[in-house]
């Protein structure tokens, strides 16, 4: 086999390492909606409860409950506080069962429990309340492209990952697009999400715990070295796997883990 064959052929497990990547990024970490079905006699209901809401408007919680026997309630309380739970009767709009929250402000967040039920006999969703964050509105020509290039990074990395195993003639190359694309998409764009979201360009170390910023810079460090590392001796190949394997784990973190959030016990 040729190289052009196989580096075509590298390229397309790349891709489809990437794909699979953001695939389990979607479906995984604490803003990911969390769903179920629950029977309610005639009726098996399915149910997406939401976990992150744009600030300006109260949460809406929707569940498509056809029965018109079946009406619902929810409780609420805000999460890290000291508040006493809130109960509210869930409004029906034609097929639908909806539960409206206080609205909050950016990182703050809300305990919520939905229950349904006939004739006064309820059962709740889930065995435990489900927190949802509020954020900031990101604009579209801001969140795409940050997903856009740093899923074309991770992308990068897997194939410079398997340049560096074959020993190719690109590793140089392909280990500076990753370091390019993982410096826009992360260090760029990723801090002015998180501004638009939170109201703070880093949150990670030193000044927060925020996990999603403190993974990237970690990745971002580690293909910093390890382009200059090769770009003096290509022979030094083990730190582009080291760094590929390393940005590999951080991919697995769910995104948003120890993320902004506000604190009402000590307001």
């Amino acid at each position: 086999m040729n190289y052009f064959t196989k580096s075509l052929l590298l390229w397309v497990l790349a891709f489809v390492v990437m794909v699979v990547s953001g695939y389990y990024q979607r479906t995984t970490g604490p803003t990911y909606p969390k769903s179920g079905k629950i029977h309610l006699d005639n009726e098996t209901v399915e149910y997406e409860l939401i976990r992150s809401w744009d600030t300006g408007t109260g949460a809406q919680i929707k569940i498509e409950v056809k029965d018109r026997n079946v009406t619902g309630k929810y409780r609420y309380r805000r999460y890290r506080s000291h508040d006493e739970w809130s109960e509210q009767p869930m409004v029906r709009e034609d097929d639908e069962l909806i539960a409206v929250l206080p609205p909050l402000d950016a990182a703050g967040k809300m305990m919520y429990e939905i229950y349904l039920g006939t004739g006064g006999n309820y059962t709740k969703l889930t065995d435990e309340p489900v927190v949802l964050r509020y954020k900031g509105a990101v604009p579209w020509f801001i969140l795409i492209p940050h997903i856009i290039i740093i899923f074309i990074a991770m992308m990068f990395s897997v194939r410079t990952l398997f340049e560096a195993l074959i020993k190719g003639k690109n590793l140089v190359r392909y280990a500076f697009w990753t370091m390019l694309l993982l410096t826009v998409g992360g260090m760029i764009f990723g801090p002015i999400v998180q501004k638009y979201a939170f109201d703070a360009y880093w949150t990670g170390w030193p000044f927060g715990h925020d996990l999603t910023d403190n993974k990237m810079f970690v990745g971002f460090v580690m293909w910093i070295i390890a382009y200059f590392k090769v770009r003096k001796n290509p022979e030094k190949r083990g730190w582009v796997i080291a760094a590929a394997l390393v940005l590999f784990v951080v991919y697995l973190i769910p995104h948003s883990m120890f993320g902004s959030e506000i604190d009402y016990t000590k307001q």
